[in-house]
């Protein structure tokens, strides 16, 4: 009883493992918006203070009408109303921010309150997982509307990331179109944390504004291309300089040109390559993990019920008229097999060999005693002569060896 206690005891820090991008990602949310305020601040602080010394001052000389001054005063006026209804709005972004953080940690907490596996509350919380495992990946495939109406059929609208997801397709997908302003936009609302990301998302694409110049072949377009150049892929030199290189090459080349890698840069297959390029940026930036959840919680189920025999030969499942066995293993399962092929194999901490291992002529080992009762229960065969379970080939009990565990 106790052993069934323990294997069934639900150790919530293990589940929780694939729910960190649950709370990472309102915190980086709620910092941005926090960095917006203190932007703002700065740059109207910068503005008015200077503005407001002057209007003091001029007030005080014969040189400014009292109208002059009230006019000032009434455009700081404006402008500082522009900075509250700014404000006001931030403020409800991140009352939205801390009230989906705190659904979500409230969702995490009930994984606590849940004794066991066997708890009926356990299956209604996997189901939500479920559920928003499903809605990450049609999100990630771009399903955007079929996402947003499962989750408001299952109420885990505050669960799900749709907003940052619905953002994030929105951009790639001009990008697929060969427009580059949504993407420049977004880069410049993010440029200072993209000065740590590992990819160089805003080069790309000023360099991508460059080719599409060059590409037009008009003379007015060509010189416009190295005033953008000098402007935008000069400050680059230092570490993009072979790409800057080639750029210039490119001047020499026309768009039909056979000539590597000038024909590559012409490609239309680049704007492909800067959308996944941002969709990349983006997820770093946000702390998004790069592959749906639902393909790591599969992979991870899928290698933890791996075992050598899963891509035997001879698989001991339904599909194999050989098998005397009735259970199907899922990773031997039609639809899993495949996709677990290159999964590494379970790490079994407790070993499960029974005591009185054999080998059989053709490799596969049992248990002695357990292999002679089943081959007692097939009744057709001979004595002395005992039955592969998972090949149905027959052996003489005097084929048998003892195995030994080293």
């Amino acid at each position: 009883m106790a052993a069934e206690l323990t294997s069934t005891k639900l150790n919530a820090e293990n589940h929780l493992l694939l729910d960190q991008p649950l709370l990472r990602l309102p915190h980086e949310l709620a910092r941005r918006n926090f960095k917006s305020v203190q932007r703002l601040v700065e740059r109207e602080k910068e503005y008015v203070l200077p503005a407001l010394k002057e209007a003091a001052k001029a007030s005080m000389s014969d040189t400014q009408t009292p109208d002059q001054t009230l006019a000032a005063l009434d455009a700081m006026i404006a402008r500082m109303q522009g900075l509250k209804r700014k404000m006001e709005s931030l403020q409800q972004e991140e009352k939205n921010i801390h009230d989906q953080s705190r659904k979500r940690i409230q969702h995490l907490e009930c994984l606590h309150q849940i004794p066991n596996l066997a708890d009926v509350k356990y299956d209604q919380w996997s189901r939500v997982r479920l559920d928003r495992l499903v809605v990450d990946h049609m999100l990630r495939l771009g399903y955007t509307e079929s996402a947003q109406q499962l989750a408001r059929d299952k109420d885990i609208e505050d669960l799900v990331d749709l907003n940052v997801f619905v953002q994030c397709q929105r951009v790639a997908e001009s990008l697929r179109r060969g427009e580059t302003k949504d993407a420049l936009q977004w880069c410049s609302e993010n440029k200072a944390a993209l000065k740590k990301s590992q990819y160089n998302l805003e080069f790309e694409l000023r360099l991508q504004q460059y080719i599409e110049m060059i590409r037009t072949g008009e003379k007015a377009k060509v010189a416009e291309a190295m005033v953008h150049a000098k402007k935008y892929l000069a400050p680059y030199i230092e570490t993009q300089s072979a790409e800057i290189h080639r750029a210039a090459g490119l001047l020499a080349f026309p768009r039909d040109t056979k000539a590597e890698p000038y024909r590559s840069m012409y490609c239309s297959g680049r704007w492909t390559y800067l959308s996944d390029l941002f969709v990349r940026t983006h997820h770093e930036l946000l702390s998004l993990p790069s592959r749906p959840l639902l393909h790591i919680a599969l992979s991870a189920g899928l290698s933890a019920l791996k075992t050598p025999s899963c891509h035997s030969a001879y698989t001991s499942s339904s599909s194999n008229s050989l098998s005397t066995t009735t259970s199907v293993c899922p990773i031997c399962s039609t639809e899993l097999n495949e996709l677990a092929r290159n999964m590494p194999y379970a790490h079994h901490t407790k070993s499960s060999v029974e005591n009185d291992p054999i080998v059989l002529p053709n490799g596969r080992i049992y248990g002695l005693q357990r292999l002679l009762e089943m081959s007692k229960k097939v009744g057709s065969l001979e004595a002395g002569k005992v039955k592969d379970p998972t090949t149905g080939e027959i052996f003489d009990e005097s084929d048998l060896k003892k195995v030994y565990i080293m």
